[in-house]
């Protein structure tokens, strides 16, 4: 396999690969403007400079398929001072958003998005253990989300960072049909439903999902809350296709889901779709 160079305005991401007997060494080479990309990133979000570290130093293991450093590192954060949630919000969040961002846009490749997706998802399993469980809050949560591996691990972490916080919840993940994910919602009656997504062709499902849950008054109490790349990138779409909730951070949608736990969206919020729904009325 040879050397691929990869470059844009944002960051520059090489890597090469050569394989010797059994075994594969993968160079990752990363310019100054990697680093500010990933600094921009953070400084956008808000993040603590003990933050930028623990991703700056994540990353290349990550994308290196790393998997004893990366495991090391991250008990090493654990002892430090930071807690089990911390390291998922603000440290795992964050540097899966820039692992999609660079394969998205083409300036990674897809060994190095394999071997850090499954790296990330054994470092989410690992801190989950150490969260620490609230009392129940006597709600429960149904999550779903697209069928890529990314999104599913985007969703996990939702999904485990919501049963601490002391909600009871059920995680399907991706690839469940949506008539499926309608019947599961009439039958359970969730206080809410939570639908993860980084990629445009998933939005008319969930759109439709939305429609016939409101239309046919499945489960009326049910607060439907979106999230995941496609609604942080595409401003306004969770409100245009009926979502009741939407938040770009697991700590946001937490947030949200307790404090505006009686938001729901108005007709009028409604655009996407709006015209086809009137013709096919009259």
């Amino acid at each position: 396999m040879s050397s691929e160079d990869t470059t844009s305005n944002d960051c520059r991401v090489v890597l090469a690969l050569s394989s010797i007997g059994w075994h594969f060494k993968v160079t990752v080479i990363e310019t100054d403007l990697t680093a500010s990309w990933i600094r921009g990133l953070q400084r956008k979000r808000g993040f603590a400079v003990n933050t930028d570290t623990f991703i700056e130093k994540l990353f290349p293991l990550l994308i290196t398929g790393d998997r004893p450093a990366a495991r090391t590192f991250v008990a090493e954060a654990i002892t430090s001072g930071w807690t089990a949630e911390e390291i998922s919000e603000n440290g795992f969040w964050p540097v899966l958003d820039a692992i999609n961002t660079l394969y998205r846009s083409d300036q990674m490749t897809s060994v190095a998005h394999h071997y850090a997706t499954r790296l990330l998802r054994s470092l989410v399993d690992q801190v989950q253990a150490g969260y620490t469980q609230q009392s129940s809050n006597n709600k429960n949560i149904l999550l779903f989300c697209g069928p890529s591996e990314a999104d599913d691990l985007a969703a996990q972490i939702v999904a485990d960072l919501c049963e601490a916080d002391g909600w009871s919840v059920k995680f399907g993940g991706g690839g469940v049909p949506a008539d499926e994910i309608l019947a599961e919602t009439n039958e359970c009656k969730p206080d809410a439903l939570c639908m993860f997504s980084s990629a445009p062709c998933d939005a008319p499902h969930i759109r439709n999902i939305i429609d016939t849950i409101k239309s046919i008054g499945a489960s009326p109490n049910t607060q439907i809350a979106v999230g995941g790349g496609l609604f942080n990138r595409v401003e306004g779409l969770a409100e245009e296709i009926g979502a009741d909730l939407w938040a770009s951070s697991p700590a946001e949608l937490k947030t949200k889901l307790t404090t505006e736990s009686e938001r729901r969206a108005t007709e009028d919020q409604r655009t996407v779709g709006k015209n086809i729904r009137t013709r096919k009325a009259a």
